[in-house]
């Protein structure tokens, strides 16, 4: 199968990375990749989890110090992504990135910026959900591999486990069992939920939550291939996620974020509808918190519901890298059992790759699904930025209509979507299936 080439692509690229302020430019000078004057290969990576700053510089020290033939240097930087865009046009890439798996990765495979690194032997040892959620981010489908999928998140609920202890309250497993817990809650006197909508991000937890049981994993791309309409595949999903502000704290939208944290922190609500990477911030407010977590059951079949869990984070090799077998035995230090469990518990991470990984006791009720790879991706993950879906969420759950949200989303995406969609045309009009 041919790789489509489309430069336009690559110009959009350019020409909006070209406003980035020169400062960005000036960070990362050094050419990366060759063979320096000390005689050793320098390889570097840059990623975009500056919360992880600590671990990268204990693994950079690690790597380093266990062999003389490659130097790695691991930069961690703020605003990741706006410095390699801007590296990636002065043509001046590091040599690995480390980024999630979203709609940057799309735009990085479509420009043709990666490797393919369907050689690696380390891609047999990551999970085959991870390795297809990486698969269905392709705008075009594209032959070979091009990223090795290292740590994914989880999102679901989070549960104040002392509170649901000594009410003897146990954990739905379908959509009503978890409306009448939210009816046995509120009669006992606890707020149920609580939500942080004024930062209208934190919308499209819930919304991915109840998305990845309701509705196909691929309905993007089958909406891009004109195969469906969010209008069919979300309208269940829209009424459910509606139904869930009868369950809401008085005017979820004046709060934000932290505001939601810091009260399910305090035991001001009994579950929260958000992911793993949210536990730093609630126990920063209180480290003693008792959380354990349930994937959200939004369908009324058990066998149906499905963990909420995308790459948070995956390597990828830069295409004009110089030394493919330095980078290769990089992703291997990488992926090493001992590092990957480093990273896990640091993070609250949940692991790509297949092993008896120690996962968080708070992801406890996730753990079956983590281990047998039962997840499907966010569908945001496949929402172009441009076209503000979490704006969009908010508006709706605000004036509750939803043949009017459900009839702009259809229009919207095919607006903001207009380039992949004339891309799969072209790609079928030469065969491609």
């Amino acid at each position: 199968m041919e790789k489509l080439n489309y430069p336009a692509q690559r110009q959009r690229l350019r020409l909006c990375c070209s406003l980035i302020a020169a400062v960005s430019l000036l960070l990362f000078a050094a050419c990366s990749g060759n063979t320096a004057q000390d005689g050793k290969i320098h390889i570097e990576l840059v990623h975009y989890k500056p919360e992880a700053v600590k671990t990268f510089e204990a693994l950079e020290e690690k790597f380093n110090a266990s062999q003389n033939e490659i130097v790695l240097t691991i930069e961690s930087p703020n605003e990741a992504m706006t410095i390699l865009k801007t590296r990636f046009v002065r043509e001046d890439p590091p040599d690995i990135i480390g980024i999630g798996g979203d709609i940057n990765y799309s735009i990085f495979l479509d420009a043709g910026m990666l490797m393919d690194i369907s050689d690696y032997e380390g891609l047999h040892d990551i999970k085959d959900s991870y390795l297809n959620t990486a698969d269905l981010l392709e705008f075009v489908p594209t032959e070979g591999a091009y990223t090795v999928p290292f740590a994914a998140n989880a999102a679901g609920v989070l549960y104040n486990k002392d509170i649901f202890d000594e009410h003897g309250w146990s954990i739905p497993r379908t959509w009503d069992e978890f409306i009448s817990l939210c009816k046995t809650i509120r009669a006992a006197g606890i707020q149920p939920l609580f939500f942080g909508y004024r930062d209208t991000w934190t919308c499209l937890a819930p919304w991915n939550a109840i998305a990845v049981d309701l509705a196909p994993a691929d309905i993007c791309q089958q909406v891009n291939r004109g195969e469906a309409k969010f209008s069919d595949a979300y309208r269940l999903v829209a009424e459910r996620d509606l139904a869930l502000l009868e369950f809401a704290q008085p005017d979820p939208f004046a709060y934000g974020y932290n505001d939601a944290c810091t009260e399910f922190a305090r035991g001001g609500a009994a579950m929260f509808v958000i992911g793993n990477y949210a536990i730093p911030q609630i126990r920063s407010v209180n480290p003693d918190i008792n959380i354990d977590s349930f994937v959200f059951p939004a369908s009324n079949d058990p066998e149906q519901n499905i963990l909420n869990s995308g790459n948070d984070l995956q390597f990828s090799i830069i295409k004009d890298c110089k030394n493919k077998e330095a980078a290769y035995k990089v992703l291997d230090f990488l992926f090493a059992d001992e590092n990957v469990q480093m990273y896990l518990d640091d993070q609250n991470a949940v692991p790509c790759k297949k092993g008896d990984f120690n996962i968080s006791p708070m992801l406890n009720g996730m753990k079956d699904y983590i281990i047998n790879g039962k997840t499907a991706d966010y569908q945001d993950h496949y929402y172009p930025t441009g076209m503000g879906v979490d704006s969009m969420i908010q508006s709706f759950l605000i004036n509750k209509d939803i043949d009017a949200f459900l009839n702009k989303f259809d229009t919207d995406w095919v607006r903001y979507n207009r380039d992949t969609i004339q891309k799969l045309e072209d790609y079928a009009a030469k065969g491609g299936k």
